[in-house]
């Protein structure tokens, strides 16, 4: 009924009469008796009622998720900063004495840890959106997470400055680079975990963002093939750079690439933010 509806994971109570959806206990006194009496009026008339929910429900206002929107998105969010440089100066540590089959193995390594760190923090968050029914309330963090986090972004770039406010802290760099130093397998796998962790405040407005629509209207099971999608996207950039270094590209390069290009990518990154935090709560203000 809910996703019937398009209520979203609204929790309860919710009393659904003919084509509304009366969402809370406000709605469902102010509004019960009148509906009751519309439904008869329709019933007695033979009318067909209205597929959409009527104003005094609970609409999306035209807000929805799809395969387009979570492909954007996480290539977006992919341009994750953080998440690539701790990969490029693994490969840089190791480039010089190991072979392909070696880098292959370390970066796919750190890659599959980033991948799972990101699904499983989703899996979690949304698993709470899902079971609290607090859909709403979680979408419209996500939106504000979202525009905060592309301000401050945004900001970062006009300050012109080699210090960013998002990025890995100080603590965090010395943890990571002792790890980038043993460049074995269990330290590329603790390594992603740690380039997830430390970096999400990079870009995760964007993956909350995305994880706030899904909880509109999907269950865990629906929006699992979501999280896969998005996450699978997210790590393509993370598997290029692996693929060009082991083939030949000197992992300098694709530093000075990354390094040469990091303020326009942060300064998209921060649009997109903001513009998502807008696409949320323009939909759910109408």
């Amino acid at each position: 009924m809910n996703n019937q509806y398009a209520t979203g994971n609204s929790g309860i109570p919710v009393v659904f009469i003919g084509g509304t959806a009366l969402v809370g206990e406000d709605q469902i006194r102010e509004h019960f008796e009148e509906e009751i009496r519309a439904e008869q009026q329709r019933l007695a008339g033979n009318n067909t009622p209205s597929p959409a929910i009527s104003q005094t429900g609970y609409s999306l206002m035209g807000l929805s998720l799809s395969p387009g929107l979570v492909i954007f998105s996480a290539l977006a969010d992919s341009a994750n900063p953080c998440a690539l440089s701790v990969l490029i100066f693994l490969l840089i540590s190791m480039a010089a004495a190991e072979n392909r089959k070696r880098l292959l193995l370390i970066g796919g390594t750190y890659v599959t840890a980033v991948f799972l760190f990101h699904l499983i923090t989703g899996i979690g968050l949304f698993s709470v959106v899902s079971l609290s029914g607090l859909s709403k309330i979680f979408s419209l963090l996500g939106g504000a997470a979202a525009l905060v986090l592309g301000l401050i972004t945004i900001a970062d770039v006009a300050r012109n400055r080699e210090h960013y406010l998002l990025s890995i802290p100080e603590a965090g760099k010395g943890l990571i680079g002792r790890y980038i130093r043993q460049a074995s397998l269990p330290a590329a796998f603790v390594l992603g975990i740690l380039a997830g962790l430390f970096g999400f405040s990079c870009t995760g407005g964007i993956y909350i963002s995305i994880l706030g629509l899904m909880g509109q209207n999907l269950s865990l099971a629906e929006g699992f093939p979501y999280l896969i999608l998005y996450n699978l996207v997210f790590v393509l950039p993370l598997v290029f750079v692996t693929l060009l270094v082991a083939y030949g590209i000197p992992p300098e390069r694709a530093e000075q690439w990354r390094s040469d290009n990091r303020r326009i990518l942060r300064l998209a990154i921060g649009l997109i933010m903001i513009a998502l935090g807008a696409v949320i709560f323009l939909g759910w203000l109408g």
